[in-house]
């Protein structure tokens, strides 16, 4: 009989902690959200990231019953942004939008105002937007071996267009100069959009650039397009070859976009909010915006976009380093 009273209080404690645990968790997530959440975009209104962030915000506000509201907060390289962030508290009443720069600043700057191991959690990897290797078509080259071939038979001679200091386009062409052993000089523009177009108008043989502004001009035969820099090919440029495919390794870059917290957020809040960002990207309407934008749809768990987190923190720090890089 002891025994028997034994089990049961043991069962009945076990019991208790279960559910107890599920009833704290059902509860936090039924009270959440209880007012407006913000949204912080750390790039100026009109870009790619505050593009995604938007649509997103429109579908998490009709499900979740509350205002979710964009907040751009430009400036250091998204660093101004990105430091809001993390000094919000950590009650699930502030998201912030992250693109690659998250990965690549800590590496590229000196000091930035956030620590990416310590001061956010994931919520979701949204996508990821391949990066583009074009040429002029007037450069006598037909495919990547060709060009290697050609920039080492005339050294100092060709440079480079991207999109920017610290983006993934101008890393890839970083990539493909220590890899291959080249002298590329890389010119920073404003954009991938102004480096493609620099290609079009001939003022620059070369360019690294974000899939969406090639497209049109790829198939205008205005540009051409030698390879993407991502595992598998774009969807948008189905005959365009990987780097891989094109007899070079390990030189997959693509730019991420994805969904933060702060550190602390509650457990139960994330999940929700995962939940709630999966479900919205599986919606015909936002699939077909963010392929028009050539973003490759992924909707990851927290622990994976954790995992590709610390993938590229150190990637790009390798990178960098190798490069001596830096944004000061």
């Amino acid at each position: 009989m002891k025994i028997a009273c034994k089990v049961t209080t043991a069962l009945a404690f076990g019991l208790f902690c279960q559910f107890g645990v599920l009833s704290t968790a059902r509860s936090q997530t039924a009270a959440y959200p209880a007012h407006p959440v913000k949204v912080i975009v750390p790039v100026a209104a009109g870009g790619p990231s505050d593009v995604v962030a938007r649509l997103l915000a429109q579908k998490l506000s009709a499900s979740l019953g509350q205002n979710f509201y964009i907040d751009n907060q430009p400036g250091a390289g998204q660093n101004i942004g990105i430091g809001k962030a993390a000094r919000a508290p950590a009650d699930g009443y502030t998201l912030v939008v992250v693109s690659s720069s998250y990965t690549v600043n800590p590496s590229l700057y000196a000091k930035v105002p956030y620590d990416p191991h310590k001061d956010f959690s994931a919520v979701s990897l949204i996508g990821v937007s391949p990066n583009i290797l074009l040429t002029t078509p007037s450069l006598p080259v037909a495919n990547v071996q060709e060009l290697v071939s050609l920039v080492k038979a005339h050294p100092g001679k060709y440079s480079y267009a991207h999109s920017g200091i610290g983006t993934t386009p101008q890393l890839a062409g970083v990539l493909f100069n220590l890899s291959q052993g080249l002298d590329l000089v890389g010119i920073p523009y404003n954009g991938s959009g102004p480096a493609v177009q620099s290609v079009m108008a001939g003022h620059a043989a070369i360019a690294f650039a974000a899939l969406t502004p090639a497209v049109a001009l790829v198939n205008a035969g205005k540009v051409r397009a030698l390879a993407v820099t991502t595992a598998k090919r774009s969807t948008a440029l189905p005959d365009v070859p990987t780097l891989k495919e094109a007899g070079l390794s390990n030189q997959e870059s693509d730019t991420m976009t994805g969904i933060l917290v702060p550190s602390g957020t509650p457990a139960a809040v994330i999940d929700l909010l995962n939940l709630e960002v999966t479900k919205a990207l599986s919606d015909p309407e936002v699939k077909s915006q963010l392929t028009t934008l050539g973003m490759d749809i992924v909707g990851s768990s927290p622990a994976e976009f954790e995992s590709r987190i610390k993938a590229e923190l150190s990637r790009w720090s390798s990178v960098i380093r190798q490069a001596h890089l830096s944004a000061e």
